[in-house]
């Protein structure tokens, strides 16, 4: 008799199997016993009749607990009244280790009691398909990556300066120094694209910044590729056919999370017709003056209602271009005729999800970014190995960093980022 898991059911469909799954909910009437069953694949339904199964076997399925976790047996078959397609008819149960008392039921529960029971409330059904598609997400990634010549290169997570910064840095001694959780692995991938051209990273960055909104986490992942060789439009080039492909594959291989999720797939479809459009930062400050935004100027950075108002204009990912170069970092390369902006886009993502891509094209002049750190009121010192970059061989390069959270929100459709990662770090939450 195989073991097989939920999610490969249809491929058994009349065998007799086993599966290990836990109960997530359970009715019953005088004579059949239906089990939500999980196995942390999928979700389906298990079902016991009382005329075709022991008596005893019968009063075991319809004593079941919540999360009780159990070894089934039965028959794989067809059922088209579910999403998923198919069931279990059940012919033996074997508990393994029961649950008493489960804390998270299927009534309406308050955001800090699920939060404080983070640990058990990945379980539930939305949370399970928030995760694969989380999961797809970083799969596509290096698959995308790889099959376009990069290298995955892995930046410190402990720094001796702050790339942007040190007012949202997480501080730490460093036995005799002083150190930083890294705020962006970004420098560290500009040398690593001198020495392999196109470069990739995958890891955690920190943010010390006290907000409590639905887009900002303190703990967070970014995908930070860096190109050598490579002007602002190549770049812009490779970030649409990246997100594009994010989105193709998640609608390819996410199918019943998407459902789970009441997701529109449609809608997603849109996602991945490229070109995404284009706008500047003077004329999306424009398109805001002229729909009455009158609290945007031009050099203010945009909020949230700004960027959605830009991304839902165009009902697609939005690049906004070339930003004043006063609100933005030390590192990117000026504009050839004006002295006022930056060669740098953020892709804003649509449906009020906001910014999910930040990039640049990355100053190259040694003595303008020797003047851009001194103004910046940074250590010279500290910077010094990344300016013998623009010594040794320097090049045009052209980077980005897509925020993974952020884009899981958005491709899973769910109104806060805080879901979007396993145990998410808050302002006031580092518990579980």
């Amino acid at each position: 008799m195989k073991t097989i898991q939920i999610i490969d059911a249809k491929n058994h469909v009349g065998e007799v199997v086993k599966i290990g799954a836990w109960v997530a909910n359970k009715r019953s009437s005088g004579k059949i016993a239906f089990l939500q069953l999980r196995d942390g694949t999928a979700y389906f339904q298990g079902v016991v009749v009382k005329n075709e199964v022991s008596e005893e076997l019968f009063h075991t399925a319809k004593n079941l607990t919540q999360e009780t976790s159990v070894i089934i047996t039965g028959e794989i078959r067809e059922d088209s009244r579910s999403k998923f397609g198919y069931e279990i008819g059940v012919s033996g149960i074997e508990v393994v280790g029961e649950s008493h008392d489960y804390p998270i039921t299927p009534k309406e529960h308050g955001t800090d009691f699920l939060m404080d029971h983070r640990h058990l409330w990945l379980r539930s059904s939305k949370q399970h398909a928030i995760m694969m598609i989380r999961n797809e997400i970083i799969r596509a990634t290096y698959e995308f990556f790889n099959n376009n010549g990069f290298v995955k290169v892995d930046p410190p997570i402990l720094t001796g300066s702050a790339p942007e910064g040190t007012t949202e840095l997480f501080h730490t001694e460093y036995f005799d120094q002083e150190a930083y959780l890294s705020q962006s692995g970004q420098l560290y991938m500009e040398a690593a694209a001198m020495a392999f051209n196109k470069v990739f990273s995958f890891g955690p960055t920190f943010r010390a910044e006290k907000s409590k909104t639905r887009r900002h986490l303190i703990e967070f992942w970014m995908i930070e590729p860096e190109m050598a060789y490579t002007h602002q439009e190549e770049s812009l080039e490779v970030q649409e056919a990246y997100v594009a492909y994010l989105v193709q594959n998640v609608l390819e291989h996410c199918e019943y999370a998407l459902d789970v999720l009441g997701r529109d797939k449609e809608l997603l479809k849109k996602y991945t017709q490229l070109p995404f459009p284009r706008i500047s930062y003077d004329d999306a400050v424009q398109l805001l003056k002229d729909n009455g935004f009158e609290d945007i100027e031009w050099g203010d950075d945009f909020g949230s209602p700004h960027e959605t108002f830009i991304a839902n204009s165009f009902e697609k990912p939005v690049f906004i271009l070339n930003y004043p170069k006063a609100i933005k970092p030390f590192y990117m390369k000026p504009h050839p005729t004006r002295e006022d902006i930056v060669i740098c886009a953020d892709m804003i993502a649509p449906e009020g999800y906001g910014e999910i891509i930040g990039g640049s094209e990355r100053a190259t002049d040694y003595e303008f970014l020797l003047e851009q750190i001194q103004k910046h009121g940074l250590d010279e010192n500290e910077y010094s190995w990344y300016l013998d970059l623009r010594k040794y061989g320097s090049v045009p390069h052209s980077g980005f960093g897509l925020g993974l959270e952020r884009t899981v929100t958005w491709l899973s459709g769910i109104d806060h980022v805080r879901e979007s990662i396993p145990f998410p770090r808050l302002l006031n939450r580092i518990y579980p």
